[in-house]
């Protein structure tokens, strides 16, 4: 019998979702821009980062458009413009980030995957505040790291190149690794005993 690790499990309505559709986020679509946009109705910099930036990356579970394109977007958005706002907002992160990584969707896993990877890289302490989290977000690491899937290219605007998941679990680990501190290669191997330095070697 299957074990059934990879299987995906259900996918259920985020967060993001119920904001948007009562009308509670500062974003519309900009029509007329090739591959659409994001309008944004306020300054990011002026955000609630502690409101907003959680329910954003809860909407990265999502698979159906607008709400899938608008969270992505709007991540990365906030990402590239938070600063020093991100980091006091890590903790918060944690839930929406495994309950993403927990579908076993791999276009989802791809997404979550590429957003850590920025996330990690947007601001210093970042990298480290993450290392205690470890334990809730690597477990599904490490049932994918093997797996040379192929995700597609429809996946995400800012990178159309064609990847595996596998090699996209390894370099978000390498990124982790690099940016999060002394401590961070001993845990990643705790988590996934497979997993070699890249900063050791």
């Amino acid at each position: 019998p299957k074990a059934g690790a990879t299987s995906r499990r259900p996918v259920l309505n985020s967060e993001f979702r119920r904001f948007y559709d009562r009308g509670d986020l500062p974003i519309q679509i900009h029509h007329g821009a090739v591959g659409g946009k994001i309008a944004w109705k306020v300054d990011i910099e002026k955000l609630d980062y502690h409101h907003y930036l959680p329910i954003f990356f809860d909407g990265l579970r999502e698979k159906e458009d607008p709400y899938r394109f608008l969270s992505v977007q709007g991540t990365y958005d906030m990402l590239e413009k938070g600063g020093a706002k991100i980091l006091p907002v890590v903790p918060q992160l944690i839930i929406p980030i495994k309950t993403a990584l927990n579908t076993r969707d791999p276009e989802i896993i791809a997404t979550m995957l590429k957003v850590l990877q920025s996330l990690v890289m947007s601001g210093e302490m970042i990298g480290e505040a993450l290392v205690p989290y470890y334990r809730q977000i690597l477990p599904v690491f490490n049932i994918f790291k093997g797996r040379n899937l192929n995700i597609g290219d429809q996946i995400d605007y800012s990178q159309r190149k064609r990847r595996n998941i596998g090699d996209l679990v390894s370099e978000t680990l390498e990124i982790m690794e690099m940016h999060g501190g002394d401590d961070a290669f001993i845990n990643i191997k705790y988590m996934i005993p497979t997993y070699e330095s890249c900063v050791l070697a």
